[in-house]
């Protein structure tokens, strides 16, 4: 994951760009392995941890009614939460993350393992994705942040294709 983190820094600093992250299931794991990068203060801009509900609504701006009609774990909470750290913070680029890493928790339409992912670059497109992860709890939430951090690095990738 260093590794990857720090590829991640590098693309951000060439393209003078700053991140922030959205997580819910991940803790702030994300924003862990960013900011175990030396350095990582010149590219790496705020996270917010929002695992509650009303922390999604208060910090992000999610809705209350897209939680109730489509719960915590879904594409329009993971777009709404996106948004919301772009909103709330000076990024050029942000990552959101909510999932279910169990061992409780699911259910027959979001099984343990779930996890929905959101990438959005400031004035440009969402992109969003759902995995089914395998593995415990801690499994579940290290996968979830290389997965994030992928999307991300694929991201800035897309931004030098298009530039």
């Amino acid at each position: 994951m260093n590794e990857l983190a720090t590829q991640i820094g590098a693309a951000l600093q060439l393209n003078g760009m700053m991140l922030a992250t959205a997580e819910s299931c991940t803790g702030g794991g994300v924003a862990q392995a960013v900011t175990d990068i030396a350095g990582s203060s010149a590219w790496f801009e705020r996270g917010f941890v929002t695992y509650t509900n009303q922390a999604k609504v208060e910090m992000l701006g999610v809705r209350q009614s897209t939680l109730d009609a489509y719960g915590a774990v879904s594409e329009m909470t993971v777009r709404e939460m996106v948004a919301g750290a772009m909103a709330h913070s000076h990024a050029h680029l942000a990552l959101a993350v909510s999932g279910i890493a169990g061992p409780s928790g699911g259910t027959p339409d979001k099984p343990v393992g779930t996890v929905w992912f959101a990438w959005a670059l400031r004035h440009g497109e969402v992109v969003v994705c759902r995995h089914q992860l395998a593995g415990d709890r801690a499994a579940v939430r290290v996968q979830s942040v290389q997965i994030a951090l992928q999307g991300v690095l694929d991201s800035l990738k897309n931004l030098s294709k298009t530039a």
